[in-house]
């Protein structure tokens, strides 16, 4: 559904050119829900703009759907976005920012007003709709800037950051939307910083930092090859405790209970986040 191949993107004069994406390739698969990772700075957004066609490559190319690359307007009615700025209009209320929306996707007359009401409900804004967008609260801006990349009913949808500082409330009916769209069948790009959304929603996983893709694989994969041993602690009666870093924990434990008192014991086992920073580091970003 999206290919990138040898994907390259440089900024600055050439004497201090920052490489931002360097030698990128990667495919969605038809169909799939794909989770884009990586810390700021790791070249994320710079390669999300390429597969929008709102920055140009150095090198590469980008197809969506076999329909050629997104400066196409061809391709674009196979894409829908919702950026993470919103990208709505506070002065319209949120059906007349869908109505201007829809127009530029050249939706008209009552296939447009169908689609303004079908997303209007699928993310529960129809109660909301004749109210000024800057009356609205976080989570409905983020909600309704979802409805606005699903007007024209693209196979394709790139979602950055959809629940970004949003409410509880607010990121599970998003969540659900995501379920809902994938369970139709819809080919899903979604970025995010929480690992636990990305664990629960994606198919594969692409993890990228400084420009280069570092693994690519399901959840249960990229654990397995990346992520490390399982850690088992062993609190005792004294306050003390040993921490015993294993590929077989149960075994641990059989050991450790065999040989003496054990107040409790905990498993952490390895997971997308200790993933992330094995491969990532831990350095904060800035």
């Amino acid at each position: 559904m999206l290919r990138l191949t040898n994907l390259r993107k440089g900024f600055g004069p050439p004497a201090r050119r920052v490489v931002a994406v360097d030698g990128l390739s990667l495919e969605v698969r038809r169909g799939e829900v794909f989770g884009l990772l990586g810390p700021n700075g790791a070249g994320k957004s710079t390669t999300i703009g390429m597969a929008v066609g709102v920055i140009t490559p150095d090198e590469g190319t980008v197809i969506i759907d076999g329909a050629g690359a997104p400066t196409s307007p061809v391709a674009r009615k196979h894409l829908g976005v919702a950026p993470q700025e919103i990208a709505l209009y506070d002065e319209l209320t949120g059906e007349e920012n869908l109505r201007f929306f829809g127009k530029l996707y050249e939706l008209t007359g009552s296939r447009l007003r169908e689609r303004v009401d079908a997303v209007l409900e699928l993310v529960g804004l129809a109660p909301r709709r004749s109210d000024r967008v800057k009356g609205y609260s976080g989570g409905m801006k983020r909600r309704l800037n979802l409805a606005a990349a699903l007007l024209h009913d693209p196979p394709l949808l790139l979602l950055d950051e959809p629940t970004a500082g949003v409410d509880p409330q607010s990121r599970n009916n998003l969540i659900e939307v995501v379920r809902e769209l994938a369970r139709l069948g819809r080919t899903i790009i979604y970025t995010t910083h929480y690992m636990e959304e990305a664990s629960k929603l994606c198919d594969r996983v692409g993890i990228i930092d400084q420009g280069k893709l570092l693994a690519l694989g399901t959840v249960a994969e990229l654990t397995k090859q990346h992520g490390g041993h399982s850690v088992v602690t062993i609190h005792k009666g004294d306050d003390t405790h040993e921490r015993i870093e294993t590929d077989d924990p149960v075994r641990e434990i059989q050991r450790v209970l065999s040989n003496g008192h054990v107040q409790n014991v905990r498993i952490d086992r390895p997971d997308l986040e200790s993933v992330f920073l094995g491969l990532t580091g831990r350095s904060l970003r800035d």
